[in-house]
């Protein structure tokens, strides 16, 4: 799978998007050669902001999940409603500036 292309995002679903490669277990918690979504660039900066490779990786390892997830879900209402070219400015969570979980 490439890295990169443009198609259809697997976590908000818009179509014509940038994607890229999200490892649903991050590569430095073991998920190098495991499953990949292809997401797009704001959906998968948005994970990376709200929660840390560790997070990911015990509780939130599966596209379903990430869309269950109450802080991801509110996001998703939102960008789905946004034209494919949106990139919108992601700030980390309170709770990762912080240096907590």
């Amino acid at each position: 799978m490439a890295k990169n292309s443009v198609g259809t995002c697997e976590m908000c679903e818009r179509e014509e998007v940038e994607r890229t490669e999200h490892h649903l277990i991050p590569r430095e918690e073991g998920g190098t050669f495991l499953e990949t979504a292809m997401l797009c660039i704001p959906c998968h900066k948005q994970i990376h902001a709200l929660y840390t490779n560790q997070e990911l990786a015990v509780r939130l390892y599966t596209v379903e999940r990430l869309q269950d997830d109450p802080k991801l879900a509110s996001f998703i209402k939102w960008i789905k409603k946004q034209p494919s070219e949106t990139l919108p400015r992601v700030k980390k969570s309170r709770e990762r500036r912080k240096g907590k979980k």
